[in-house]
């Protein structure tokens, strides 16, 4: 890691378990690294500045004393990230060239400031479309599911999903048997996944990539689930919908802030039967069907604002 990386990876790791003293949360550490840009400064200054130009910007002694402590970790941290290192479990920073640039430019400040992750980080940067849906998906589901991923695999596409069972699995297993790469934002469980022999081995033949912005054994909570379906839309350049529900569960709730804040195009399954792919379609999803030829370029597109990027932002 550069020194701004190992900066960022002491102010933000979940590693340890200390309570004493709290790591910064992304949006924390967002609004601190502004104020570094601000200042023209750097993570990696945060090791050097005095109390009274941390006072300068604004920060007062129970903030400085917390960025001390947290600062101090380093030691620790690295015996606690060796042993992730030993399960194949690494972590990229904000900080870093081979950080998810989509995420980047997609997301801006709400990107986390890392991820722990297992598999090969250049996968990140393949052109990808997303598979989103139910966990409870049907025989149907998973035959529309396998058709659309090989169409996609066909062109070159790697595939984007949540690793959770149903459509994101059976996505992510899709591509792997036809030869391309699977790329996994995972809401929890990151050390369960990797003991997985199928992805154990995929991540060996260099076809998957996992990566959580969570603690790599911490368990599922509803809002950091909420946070995944949001990398897997932002990796993509343009997700499909398989099943959802309406107006409930983390697929629905995904694919309408992904159309609210225009992330990426969402695709969305026409399946009369399936009232909440009808309600998403209505809502400015575009409709496919089996017979999709996944050409990307006829979908309504509209120019955003380009994210300014910086070192650690």
């Amino acid at each position: 890691m550069n020194q701004n990386a190992e900066v960022i990876f002491m102010m933000c790791s979940h590693l340890q378990s200390d309570v004493s003293v709290k790591p910064y949360e992304p949006a924390e550490w967002s609004k601190l690294a502004q104020i570094l840009l601000d200042a023209d400064l750097q993570p990696s200054d945060l090791t050097t500045l005095t109390d009274a130009e941390f006072r300068d910007m604004y920060l007062d002694t129970k903030e400085i004393n917390r960025i001390r402590q947290l600062l101090e970790r380093g030691g620790s941290l690295s015996f606690a990230l060796e042993q992730y290192e030993n399960m194949g479990i690494s972590i990229v920073t904000r900080a870093d060239a081979l950080y998810p640039k989509s995420l980047k430019l997609r997301l801006g400040k709400s990107c986390p400031p890392l991820f722990y992750y297992a598999g090969n980080l250049q996968l990140a940067g393949k052109k990808a479309i997303g598979f989103v849906g139910a966990r409870g998906a049907d025989d149907h589901d998973q035959q529309f599911t396998e058709s659309t991923v090989s169409t996609v695999n066909s062109l070159g596409f790697a595939v984007v999903s949540g690793g959770a069972r149903g459509v994101d699995t059976m996505a992510s297993s899709a591509t792997i048997r036809n030869g391309s790469a699977a790329i996994s934002y995972l809401a929890d469980s990151l050390v369960k996944q990797i003991r997985n022999k199928e992805a154990f081995s995929a991540i060996q033949n260099n076809q998957l990539l996992l990566l959580s912005a969570v603690k790599p054994d911490m368990g599922f909570t509803a809002g950091t689930a909420m946070m995944r379906n949001r990398y897997i839309y932002a990796q993509s350049d343009a997700t499909v919908v398989v099943r959802s529900d309406y107006k409930k569960g983390g697929t629905w709730n995904g694919a309408v802030d992904c159309i609210k804040h225009e992330i990426c195009p969402v695709l969305c399954w026409n399946k009369s039967e399936y009232r909440g792919n009808q309600e998403l379609i209505r809502m400015g999803a575009v409709p496919i069907d089996a017979d999709w030829d996944g050409d990307l370029t006829t979908l309504p597109v509209k120019e955003k604002e380009p994210i300014q990027l910086t070192l650690f932002d």
